[in-house]
Order: structure tokens, then sequence, then C-alpha cells
């Protein structure tokens, strides 16, 4: 599959390499692979292909490896701010995207190796440069993970 962002009646995607132009986010801390269906100023969904060799495996938990709930979050947020990049187009340039708060996190099943996580991304709000969105992260269309959270947009 070709780099190169790719535009459908259902939104732009983006691949990993423009994901790194679009956030500062590096290994192993980066953890989304592609962004598909962004519609701006309303949705995205983010994909996360979760392996064994993924760092956080080797202590959470080494016989019974589970993704921790707090990356699945991050992976939203990170999402999101692919997201704003995009929807705010060249404005973004010199900004970024600094996660504030997180609410009603609920954890419903367990992400392992071999899960596919599609990270539904909805923006709820924008007030100035603060925006509001609600996230889902699925594996096989089941909600694994729910929240809403908040990120500011700022000066880098």
């Amino acid at each position: 599959m070709s780099e190169e962002a790719v535009v459908t009646d259902e939104g732009r995607s983006v691949g990993i390499l423009e994901i790194k132009e679009m956030i500062p986010h590096r290994y192993p801390f980066l953890l989304i692979d592609r962004v598909d269906n962004i519609i701006k100023n309303e949705t995205a969904v983010g994909l996360k292909n979760v392996t064994i060799n993924e760092p956080f495996f080797e202590g959470h938990f080494p016989r019974q490896p589970v993704m921790p709930g707090v990356l699945i979050v991050e992976a939203m947020a990170q999402t999101a701010a692919v997201f704003v990049v995009e929807t705010l187009d060249g404005a973004a340039a010199g900004k970024i995207v600094y996660f504030m708060s997180v609410d009603g996190a609920k954890f419903r099943k367990p992400v392992v190796p071999g899960d596919q996580l599609k990270i539904h991304v909805t923006k709820v709000q924008q007030r100035g440069n603060v925006w509001k969105f609600d996230g889902k992260a699925k594996v096989d269309g089941k909600v694994v993970a729910n929240a809403e959270f908040k990120a500011m947009i700022m000066d880098d």
C-alpha cells in the first residue's frame, strides 16, 4: 500500500510518514499506524495494529499481555491531534496539540496482541483553541474503550 495520502468519498487517509509530519510523537510512544476517513471538522478513524513486539507488553502483563488502557486513550488523543492538524490545514504550522483532560473513560474488554484497534474520534465542540472529542476504540466492530477528552492547540 502506498504511503501517499488517499482521498475517498469517506474522507482523507494518511499513513505513518505523514502522521510523523503532523504530530511530534515517535517510537515507542507513537501509537497509531494510520488515520482514515478524516472528515474535516467532524471525525476521523485511527488505526493501531497491536503486536507482541510493543515495549509495554514486557511488563503489562508478561503472562497475559494486555494493552494498558491509558495507552488506548493516548491513541485516541493522537488520532484527534492528526484530525485537528488536518482540519486546521496550513493554520496548524508551528502548533502542537496538548491533551488537557479525560472524562468518563471506560474499558470494556482487554486489547491483546493480534488485535486491530480502530479509534473513532468525533469532534463534540470547539471554543477558541480548546477542542472537545468523543472517542471510541473498537476491535472487530465492538467497543473496547471509550472516553470524552479535551485538547488545546498551542504554539510549539
